[in-house]
């Protein structure tokens, strides 16, 4: 086996749908085109909101507008691939393909998380410690804020791809899965270093994300306990109501995460984990907009005077 080179492998085929009923695949095909294609607009007004608002121009908004551009490139890296093997009966992608597209989701989704984490810092300045807010939170330390929220992305997912297409492949090209997935890859490895490989890979993968949510809760543990010194019951609803969006989209994240990666290892069949997997990939980035659209007036406003200005007006 060490002597196997992992490069004679040209292709996977992605298995993910391919238990589905072919009946059912159309309806699928029209519900996740729809919620692609509405997260796309809701992240795209959201931007749009915050650029042509000046009033929007504070961190908290700079940040939500970072965090839509690393949510619509997670979508776009998965979902129209998703979408043409549902109406495909070849549903094959070459290894470059697949190494690139671990690369780019695990870069997208890691730096979202970690954009979570920073709107979560942000959140705890604004109220824990409201006088140093505006020394802490300026364009500079925003900036580098951000980028090293992608900086920490992209450098997860180029040790993960690496570590993964650095192994050898040689039992199976089917990958159960409609994407290419870090854990149905390693089911395809073998020789000696894939057990190792596997504890290396889970550290890399789980210890970010902890670290972002442990971050997170004792931002918002400091938080809490601001708000309840707030001596008025307007006072303590309008402080909470700013970071209410940002702490439903972290809990919606998180959630349906740890359904995923933490279920029981019993028998579940390909069709419920399918199914179950796209909660993450296409079900979150729908409803992250929405959460951020309706629970924030401030937004919600500014994004029906863009929406009015740049779609009703050409349109009359």
């Amino acid at each position: 086996m060490p002597g196997e080179n992992y490069s004679s492998i040209s292709e996977f085929i992605l298995f993910g749908f391919s238990a589905f009923p072919q009946q059912m695949l159309p309806a699928l095909f029209l519900l996740y085109l729809l919620m692609y294609l509405f997260t796309l607009l809701g992240n795209l007004l959201i931007m749009a909101a915050v650029w042509t608002e000046h009033r929007l121009h504070t961190p908290m908004y700079l940040f939500l507008c970072a965090l839509s551009i690393s949510e619509i490139l997670f979508t776009v890296v998965i979902t129209p691939r998703m979408l043409a093997d549902l109406m495909s009966t070849h549903r094959s992608i070459t290894f470059i393909a697949c190494a690139n597209q671990l690369f780019f989701s695990f870069t997208f989704g890691y730096t979202h998380s970690f954009l979570l984490m920073v709107m979560g810092y942000d959140r705890y300045v604004a109220i824990c410690r409201p006088l140093h807010y505006h020394v802490l939170m300026n364009l500079q330390g925003c900036a580098r804020l951000v980028a090293w929220s992608w900086v920490g992305g992209s450098l997860i997912g180029m040790t993960v791809t690496l570590i993964i297409f650095h192994l050898t492949f040689c039992e199976s090209n089917v990958i159960h899965h409609f994407l290419c997935h870090v854990f149905s890859l390693l089911k395809l490895a073998c020789g000696e270093r894939a057990t190792s490989v596997t504890i290396v890979v889970i550290l890399v993968c789980v210890t970010p994300l902890i670290g972002c949510l442990v971050l997170i809760v004792l931002s918002y543990i400091f938080i809490v306990a601001a708000i309840l010194r707030i001596s008025s019951t307007e006072g303590r609803h309008k402080t909470f109501s700013t970071c209410a969006s940002h702490l439903t989209v972290v809990v919606v994240h998180y959630g349906f995460a740890s359904i995923i990666y933490l279920k029981s290892r019993g028998p579940h069949s390909l069709y419920t984990d399918t199914l179950m997997s796209t909660t993450y990939t296409v079900f979150t980035p729908f409803l992250s907009p929405i959460i951020f659209s309706l629970r924030n007036k401030e937004l919600k406003n500014a994004i029906n005077k863009s929406f009015h200005r740049n779609f009703c007006q050409r349109s009359s």
